[in-house]
């Protein structure tokens, strides 16, 4: 089995594949998130596990749409919730103020956003592919220079620690989630959480995603998560994602589907799965 994930190896989504996979996958890093999903999209790929909802962050918007608008054939078969801890790192021990440039994946520099703007306010961020990627280049980089990165990237690449779990929270995590192809999506025996996405018609109109929601409410069908995403059509028209207790295929979450169906343009299910636990 081909895993494909956030590359290269010491980033997060390294970590969370090593936690959940079964023995002897072939773990593949790939540059982005979206050429991960993709891969799986295309069959270069048998699995692959991104990054989709961080607790500090909110949702991971490249996977979300990726998910919707290109990866058709794709699902989510599990999740998995990982803990996430950033550690400060350079090339050699160096004094936190003498920092002068912060490298590393935008979602990694928002997580830490308290402790630059606190310890480090004028540092400049400079955006990364990955985690590992920044601490990677550390070698190339000056003495001023530091990357934002697991202590297991620091380990890989030869980084000195010099500040440990800067994120704005200790209780940070990112929800993880497994990719399959759709024809080999199914459902948990027993309980599981259901991913949907649904947009228009009549999204302009008053009460519209009330009447929506209360398809749910209504079967007590508990959601767990919402978020819009811009339909990239035309400004004020967005498409909605939703995480939902239960499984698709039985009720009460079946009629609530079907319901909801009548109020919108298109409703479609992202995966119906259960959680690893580790």
């Amino acid at each position: 089995m081909r895993v494909a994930y956030l590359g290269p190896a010491g980033t997060h989504s390294g970590e969370a594949l090593r936690a959940s996979a079964p023995e002897g996958a072939e773990q593949v890093p790939y540059p982005t998130i979206y050429d991960a999903v993709m891969a799986v999209q295309e069959r270069a790929a048998d699995r692959a596990v991104v990054p989709i909802e961080n607790a500090l962050e909110g949702g991971v918007a490249v996977t979300l749409d990726t998910l919707v608008l290109e990866a058709v054939d794709v699902r989510i078969g599990a999740e998995l919730v990982h803990p996430i801890h950033h550690c400060l790192i350079a090339a050699e021990p160096t004094p936190l103020e003498r920092v002068e440039r912060v490298v590393s994946h935008p979602q990694a520099i928002a997580q830490c956003a308290r402790f630059l703007r606190r310890r480090l306010p004028s540092a400049e961020h400079v955006s990364a592919p990955s985690t590992a990627d920044a601490v990677a280049s550390l070698g190339d980089a000056g003495p001023t220079t530091a990357a934002l990165g697991s202590r297991l990237a620091a380990e890989l690449y030869g980084g000195e620690l010099i500040a440990a779990d800067v994120e704005d929270h200790p209780d940070n995590a990112t929800r993880f989630v497994w990719l399959v192809p759709a024809a080999e999506a199914a459902e948990p025996e027993g309980a599981a959480k259901t991913t949907i996405v649904f947009w228009g018609a009549g999204d302009e109109a008053p009460g519209w995603l009330v009447d929506v929601l209360g398809e749910l409410s209504s079967r007590e069908v508990n959601m767990t998560r919402i978020e819009s995403r811009p339909r990239r059509i035309r400004l004020g028209h967005y498409m909605f994602v939703a995480d939902i207790d239960g499984p698709a295929s039985r009720p009460p979450v079946r009629e609530a589907l079907e319901a909801l169906g009548s109020h919108v343009e298109e409703v479609r299910v992202l995966g119906s799965y259960g959680a690893f636990t580790t």
